[in-house]
């Protein structure tokens, strides 16, 4: 018997009709808040052509190839006849095994019902056997470029993960069983969410991931104590306070990126990686970048970087009177480091930088993975006409375009649980970083996509040139840490690893496990993950892990003692610990500043959620 079948009495009945009827109003309502939003702009229908021309493309390479037409179609016939003749034996009580069951790490079909009702598990062999065969059917098409056969695959995946049993109602009986049990107003409570997600979304839909109420920065997270002792129109620089006695002689300047906010190497005490660096020692300065809005939507790449490292390792001259720094940069920061460093180097100013260490930091874009799927023509147009129009990315944009690089993830498995379970999602602070995002100015992010993911003008000599000067980082002589991260989908570690292999100075390459968050907010105490090293730096990424050694725990102790057995954080050269405002610079206001509490909202006079 299918859930829900039961008889209902008079009572239950009208209680169901009004339910409904309230379902009826909230989907009215919901409808009335699309239809404003149904007129795409030049992103969003550069984004459709280009899924457009992605499936005519299949379409016309499988049409070239009349044997892989027919054998795909003999297959699916072939298993739908076996999936058949498995039902009815099921039917007759013969204990069959499934013909196809979810891949390891698919946690949409955990629910008993799915393996024990034989209405389920038809629905899900049916769905799982479609999707395979989609999977294996672009994989074997032939005429097809690499970028062609990335980009067919991505939007396949994103229709065929959107057409899983799981996300409608009558197909998953985890939310048939929470409408009968509740009566329909886990329906009712999730159109309501959506609406609100909707209105609070850009472009798209930004699913809440969390309880944004349970978290508020430099209450809960961003708490290591520190102030601000600098500030121009894109940062402040945070100087934290000591934990030690004595501190190296050397200052630590962080790089964040400024695509998020830099709270994730603080988000909590027993993972932040900035106390952390405090507690072994270092002086501490951190980057916090301005959440812009049209204003600033003038800012160049070298804007960028002259008001963001070159200031900061200024002022840290200041309040410490050090003239050099160590560098620690991460991401998009870590793109901005480099280029600061052969800047520096082309100058004659790079002895400012004792060390530079990049965490899963792109130099050559060589393959972006599939983020790449939104740079190509004509999509990149379309951003750059939106760019042009509005002066700034919006950062809703940006972090829906990343989720759905995990879609079953960071998209579905939530919108399954708020809007038709009518789930509350429950207070994760990852997530409330994920979702707490900042704007991009539109010269900066136009030519960043355009100069550097597109082109990959970054490691040609002079590729690039910022205030006057050719940038070409295979002069930069600063000792180099970089490391990176085995699953990471946002900075693919081969392609960082060619990166490490330009700079014609000392370079260490470490690669963590995990991915491009945790195996970089890897605190030592948890021992997980692990890491790989190895001396050599081989030609290719292969090769490198080919004679690597690997590692238990955190990278975070084999960069300590990178810094200190180099001299970079030089344990003979200690000194009393300096605490904000001792220097040139006065306190400004306590850590974590006014600059990254600032909300996207916020910024562009929205309504406050």
């Amino acid at each position: 018997m299918q859930p829900g079948s039961e008889a209902f009495s008079q009572a239950e009945l009208e209680a169901w009709s009004a339910q409904i009827q309230a379902i009826g109003e909230e989907y009215k309502a919901l409808l009335e808040d699309l239809i404003p939003r149904m007129v795409p702009d030049d992103a969003a229908q550069s984004v459709h052509a280009h899924m457009r021309e992605a499936f005519q493309a299949g379409a016309e390479s499988l049409m070239q190839d009349p044997t892989l037409l027919w054998e795909t179609q003999a297959r699916l016939v072939q298993d739908q006849f076996q999936l058949w003749q498995n039902g009815m034996r099921a039917l007759a009580g013969e204990a069959v095994e499934p013909l196809i069951t979810p891949a390891r790490g698919d946690r949409r079909f955990q629910d008993e019902a799915w393996t024990s009702d034989p209405h389920y598990l038809a629905i899900m062999q049916q769905y799982l056997l479609f999707s395979r065969w989609v999977e294996e059917l672009i994989e074997r098409l032939d005429g097809l470029s690499a970028e062609q056969k990335r980009n067919l695959a991505f939007y396949a995946r994103q229709l065929v993960n959107a057409m899983a049993p799981t996300n409608f109602v009558s197909t998953n009986p985890e939310v048939m069983r929470r409408t009968i049990e509740t009566r329909g107003e886990n329906l009712v409570e999730g159109l309501a969410r959506l609406r609100q997600d909707l209105l609070a979304s850009a472009e798209g839909l930004n699913v809440t991931m969390t309880d944004r109420s349970a978290f508020t920065v430099g209450e809960n997270i961003a708490v290591t104590p520190g102030s601000v002792v600098y500030e121009n129109e894109l940062i402040q620089l945070i100087q934290y306070a000591p934990t030690t006695e004595q501190t190296f002689k050397t200052p630590l300047l962080i790089v964040p990126p400024w695509i998020n906010k830099y709270y994730i190497l603080d988000l909590r005490q027993d993972n932040s990686l900035v106390k952390w660096l405090v507690d072994q020692g270092h002086t501490v300065f951190l980057i916090s970048w301005r959440n812009p809005g049209p204003e600033q939507g003038d800012l160049t790449w070298a804007d960028y970087m002259q008001l963001g490292p070159i200031n900061a390792m200024e002022a840290i001259e200041q309040a410490t009177g050090e003239k050099s720094v160590n560098l620690l940069s991460y991401c998009v920061g870590g793109t901005l480091a480099g280029s600061t460093v052969a800047y520096l180097t082309s100058t004659r100013r790079g002895r400012k930088v004792k060390s530079a260490t990049y965490m899963t930091s792109l130099w050559d874009f060589r393959d972006p993975g599939e983020i790449g799927v939104f740079l190509g023509e004509p999509v990149l147009s379309g951003i750059e006409a939106k760019l042009e129009q509005d002066g700034y990315l919006d950062g809703r944009i940006m972090a829906y375009s990343f989720n759905l690089l995990r879609e079953n993830d960071l998209f579905w498995s939530f919108y399954i649980n708020n809007y038709l379970k009518g789930d509350i999602p429950a207070p994760f602070d990852l997530l409330y970083w994920n979702t707490d995002g900042t704007n991009l100015p539109a010269a900066t992010h136009g030519w960043y996509l355009r100069h550097l993911y597109a082109e990959n003008r970054l490691v040609e000599p002079g590729g690039i040139e910022l205030d006057g000067v050719k940038i070409d980082l295979r002069k930069i002589s600063v000792p180099s840490y970089f490391v990176s991260t085995r699953d990471d989908h946002i900075a693919k570690w081969n392609s960082t690893y060619y990166g490490a292999l330009l700079p014609k100075g000392p370079v260490k390459f470490v690669l963590g496990g995990s991915g491009h968050i945790a195996g970089i907010v890897n605190p030592p105490h948890k021992n997980k993950y692990g890491f790989w090293t190895n001396d050599a730096l081989p030609p290719t990424p292969e090769e490198w892990l080919e004679g690597a050694e690997a590692h238990e725990g955190s990278w975070w102790p084999n960069w300590q003692a990178w810094m200190t057995d180099n001299g970079y954080a030089d344990a003979e050269k200690m000194v009393p610990a300096r605490q904000p405002g001792d220097g040139e610079l006065d306190i400004l206001e306590p850590a974590p500043g006014r600059f990254v509490r600032m909300t996207i909202p916020e910024v562009l006079g929205e309504p406050q959620a």
